[in-house]
Order: C-alpha cells, then structure tokens, then sequence
C-alpha cells in the first residue's frame, strides 16, 4: 500500500464508476462547455446568495454522480467533500442535505483530487463498497471572501486567476464499470514567501513540482508512464514556472503532455480571463467532465492528476502571512 515516503499504490484499483459536472454560465461558454453535464445560465441558481448557490451546485452534481452510478444516496458508506469557503459551509450543509455519512476536508484548490485519494483508499482497503468524493467553488462567494467582492468592479493584475463556477463529484466502488484509482502522492506543504493573493500560480507551481517529483521518486516510474500530466489551476503564470522548475530540476516532462486545468477551461481571447482559472472545481469539472471523457474515448489511457491549493485564510493574509501551498497527486489509467 505504501510506496516510498509518501504515496499509496492502490493494488485493489478502485474504480470511478461515475462521475457529475455543474458549472456556471461563463464556464458553458467555454471550450470544454460539452464535456459539462449541466449549464446553469444564472449565478445565483434560483437562491438568494451565492454561498447557497455554491452548496446547490455540490448538491446537484454529487446527488447526479449517484444516479449516474444507478444507485441511491442510502448506498453510499461516505461522502469526502471539501472547498474555499471558511468552515466549507458549502460541504457541510450540502452534506446536511446529501445525509450521507460525511468526512469534510480541507486543501484549498487541491481538495478534487485529496478527497478522490481518501475515496479510493477508504474502498481499497475494504472500508466502503460506495464513497463520493466532491469539490465545488462560486467565482462570487470566493472574490468576496479572498479578495474583492464582484459588486466592488476592482480592477485586476494579469497574474489574478478567475474562480471557476461549478462542482464535480465521482463515485468510487471496488468494482464496476470506469477507469481505475491506481495511485495517489500526498503532497507537503511548500511556502516560498508570496504574500499577494493576486499572483496563486507563482506560489502555488513549486508545491506541484515537489508532489511530481515526490511521485515519480516513490514510483520509480518516469514521466513518459502517463499519456497525460495535467496540474490544478497554476494557470499560464504558474504553469511557466513549473515548467522552469521541471528544466532546473531535470524532471524530463515534455510540454506536449504537461496542461493545465486552470488554462484548459476557458478561452483566453474570447472570455478574457487574465492568467486563467482557479478554485476547488476547476481541476474537478475538468477532470471529471473532460479528460474522463477522452478516456472513454480511447484517446488517453494513464493521467496523472496534480491538483493545486494554496492554503490561506482571509485572518492570514490580513495578518501579512505568506501563502503556504500543496499539490496532491492521483493516477487514473484506464
């Protein structure tokens, strides 16, 4: 089970035998708008704040992951779920609504693939027949509880990073129809002094090249094992360093299988969105909507998912805290 210093080898290979996406309307506009189960066209989804409307995302696209699965929620054992807003409120009252059995959890933009490990480890050792692991974040809710509230219409740096609108929720069983939970790292926790709030993929880079590395080290396998290596949300900034880093640390990740969730969902010329994309579901509704449908198509058989967090709180920033930051790694092979 346990491979080198930090990561697990899955030999039951737990399956992901289904999957949900709900996003926004700005992320329907989007390239990978038909890999998106459902497009609402309104922010506020019919409640009247956006916390609510976030905690109504996490609960139509993990209520959806179940029925995709032809299962009912008094199947499932426990839920994983965790997001950006203080206390996850969003989790925790989605949770209230799901009466799931519920391990709440917390790695900022990571939390996708933290919950998707925990899920997978919980099944292949015998202690769940079903787990749900799930992720949601609101550009609105976010911008206001970490930097300026919508309403406010502040202007932003190039390095600022547009929270994704949405939620992604998978379902993992022992056995079943879908790709395989093979792996997962567990990252540390890097803090390299950023304090700007602005500038996520600068602090947030060298944590992904330390659980990739961490990865391939415990592994002993190289790069070239995966079709694709995709990180978080680093975005065009952070995604340019990582790549630096991969150079200074003589990690030989090609860019043709290196992407980035956070540069992969919106269209840069059209949408107008700075570095690129940023919050808990970015990497979830990607990866759950996206790139498990290439799977399915055949186009991609081994992915390597580094999802990215940076661990701050509104206290810490105001307190002149840096950002410390983690990556957490999980390998899906068809």
């Amino acid at each position: 089970m346990l491979k080198g210093h930090q990561s697990w080898v899955f030999e039951n290979k737990p399956k992901i035998i289904s999957t949900a996406t709900v996003v926004g309307p700005f992320e329907g506009q989007g390239p990978l708008a038909e890999d998106f189960d459902i497009i609402h066209a309104d922010l506020y989804l019919g409640q009247d704040s956006w916390e609510k409307a976030e905690k109504t995302l996490l609960e139509e696209s993990a209520m959806l992951a179940i029925r995709h699965a032809g299962l009912t929620k008094e199947q499932i054992q426990f839920y994983f779920g965790g997001d950006l807003m203080n206390q996850i409120i969003s989790n925790s009252f989605a949770a209230r609504t799901l009466s799931i059995p519920y391990i709440g959890m917390f790695g900022a933009c990571s939390t996708s693939m933290e919950t998707l490990a925990m899920a997978a480890y919980v099944v292949n050792s015998g202690g769940a027949k079903y787990a749900v692991a799930g992720t949601c974040s609101h550009n609105a809710s976010v911008e206001k509880q970490f930097r300026y509230p919508t309403e406010y219409g502040s202007q932003k740096p190039p390095t600022a990073q547009f929270t994704v609108t949405g939620s992604g929720s998978a379902v993992v069983s022992p056995e079943g129809d879908g790709p395989s939970v093979t792996s997962a790292t567990i990252g540390k926790v890097i803090d390299m002094g950023i304090t700007d709030p602005f500038n996520m993929g600068a602090a947030m880079a060298p944590a992904a090249v330390d659980t990739i590395q961490a990865h391939f080290r415990d592994l002993q396998i190289e790069p070239s094992y995966y079709d694709l290596i995709v990180t978080g949300d680093l975005s065009k900034v952070g995604y340019a360093i990582a790549n630096d880093l991969f150079v200074r640390h003589n990690i030989p990740i090609k860019q043709t299988t290196y992407q980035d969730c956070g540069m992969m969902i919106y269209d840069y010329e059209k949408q107008q969105v700075q570095a690129g994309a940023s919050g808990c579901a970015c990497s979830a509704v990607v990866t759950y909507g996206h790139l498990l449908n290439r799977m399915k198509r055949g186009e991609l058989k081994r992915i390597l998912v580094v999802a990215t967090g940076a661990l701050l709180s509104p206290l810490s920033f105001q307190q002149g805290e840096s950002i410390p930051c983690i990556a957490h790694a999980v390998s899906i092979e068809a």
